[in-house]
């Protein structure tokens, strides 16, 4: 009596929607990662080999290579910079300023910057790109 099967099972794994899975994986993680941070405006930062994140109230100040002057992503005119910080200030107890500085800045830009946040004694950060 011969108990042994015939035809083998073979076992196989059908790969073929495997692509277009990976291929929707990859764009969903492409566009999710462009909406992650809306309130930032494109600069090329200057590196730093340490530094620390900030987990209090913070406000965002940017400068481009134009001199343009970004709080929030609004555009300020750097003459309204105090005055629209003090907005900020009156909302909230303990406030940092993040300083989001183009590198081909001039230092003078980012010292008024500075000179604001003292006279409101505001916390001031320097943004960095790390390395």
């Amino acid at each position: 009596m011969n108990l042994r099967r015939r035809h083998k099972i073979a076992a196989e794994v059908s790969t073929a929607s495997l692509n277009d899975i990976m291929f929707f994986l990859m764009l969903f993680f492409l566009i999710a990662s462009t909406l992650v941070n809306p309130n930032v405006v494109k600069l090329l930062l200057p590196k730093a080999s340490s530094g620390q994140a900030l987990a209090k109230k913070t406000i965002s100040v940017s400068i481009t290579k134009d001199l343009q002057y970004f709080v929030e992503k609004k555009p300020v005119a750097p003459s309204q910079i105090e005055n629209v910080l003090k907005g900020y200030l009156s909302s909230a107890d303990e406030l940092t300023v993040i300083l989001y500085v183009d590198q081909t800045v001039q230092i003078q830009n980012i010292v008024d910057v500075m000179d604001v946040s003292n006279r409101l004694k505001v916390k001031l950060v320097l943004a960095t790109d790390p390395k």
